[in-house]
């Protein structure tokens, strides 16, 4: 017999008939051996006392058991209506205690997964409202061209215009994109920095490739001070990228004629690397901001751009275990220092 499928009331009853009957089988024996009836009525007041009792113990705690299901299934009810802490019972020694602490923790794991879904879902809203407003412009450039070159009939020169704004205009969606996917894979894991003893110069002469057209193209100086032979434990390829946006960055915002600079510090446990440029700097109240996903200041919307590359560059040094840090001169330029450690 399986005594967990044998409900409480059976199994008392049980208990009691199989306690009766031994207690009588035993005064039965010392009837038997004494041949004195008071033996035997003694017995049976024994037997009949001890039922008693154990009718009366079944009561309690046959009570004291509703009251306490009662309160658990109101407790549970309210934790996931209302998300109310259980109270703790007083007694830190019962099992009822020991339940009561068992539920305590559980709510904590419940109220931290909800905080968690929470900020999640904001993000997620943060996220598509940011996509949606990056997304609008082009969008609405891109049917406003069409629908002209759909409803009247336009120059060769004129429709050359035209098609070019289609083109910037995709080029527009297609850089969002990527940086979106790249910005995505990077912070749900799918891409791992791997770090790796290498040269940084390789890794700045990789950033820089990609902004050398630009710079000629404005006439922008850009200038590189690396000690020689320097390695350092990082991931090349991202590394690259976050100083590239820098670069980026820098070459964007700095007139024609203007220059940026590269160097580099040998700390005790960080390298020190410093992207100046003679742009047209940012105030003090907006450096804080700059880093966030989608961030551009109201003055250069004129600009290339969707203010995903700052914040792209804080992710990949941050996951390196290094911090960015930016200095800037409205009218003087900005540096933008990458602290990285060593291992």
């Amino acid at each position: 017999m399986n005594p967990g499928r044998i409900s409480v009331k059976r199994g008392f009853l049980l208990i009691c008939g199989s306690m009766a009957v031994s207690m009588l089988a035993v005064c039965a024996v010392l009837f038997v051996l004494t041949g004195e009836r008071r033996v035997l009525m003694t017995g049976v007041l024994l037997t009949a006392c001890a039922l008693i009792w154990l009718f009366l113990l079944m009561l309690f705690f046959g009570k004291r058991l509703a009251v306490f299901t009662e309160e658990l299934c109101r407790s549970i009810d309210r934790m996931i209506s209302e998300g109310e802490e259980p109270v703790r019972a007083a007694d830190r020694e019962t099992l009822f205690a020991r339940i009561h602490y068992r539920l305590s923790r559980l709510y904590g794991i419940m109220q931290e997964n909800r905080r968690k879904v929470d900020e999640e879902r904001q993000e997620l809203q943060m996220l598509i409202s940011d996509v949606s407003h990056q997304v609008k412009t082009p969008v609405s450039n891109l049917k406003m061209v069409t629908d002209t070159l759909l409803t009247r009939p336009v120059a060769e020169e004129e429709r050359r215009e035209f098609l070019q704004g289609i083109r910037s205009q995709t080029d527009k969606l297609e850089f969002l994109f990527q940086s979106l996917v790249r910005t995505s894979r990077l912070e749900i894991g799918t891409i791992r920095l791997e770090k790796k003893d290498s040269l940084l110069m390789d890794t700045l002469a990789m950033a820089c490739s990609g902004i050398v057209y630009a710079a000629e193209k404005k006439d922008i100086s850009v200038t590189v001070d690396c000690p020689d032979g320097l390695r350092l434990f990082h991931d090349s390829k991202w590394t690259a990228e976050a100083l590239f946006n820098l670069l980026d960055n820098a070459v964007k915002y700095t007139p024609a004629g203007g220059a940026v600079r590269i160097s580099v510090e040998q700390w005790e446990m960080y390298v020190k690397l410093d992207v100046s440029d003679t742009g047209k700097g940012i105030t003090e109240s907006h450096q804080a901001a700059v880093f966030r996903r989608f961030y551009r200041e109201d003055e250069v919307h004129g600009e290339q751009g969707v203010g995903i590359g700052l914040y792209l560059a804080r992710e990949i040094v941050t996951r390196q275990g290094g911090y960015i840090k930016v200095s800037s001169e409205v009218g003087r330029g900005s540096t933008f220092s990458v602290f990285l450690p060593w291992r």
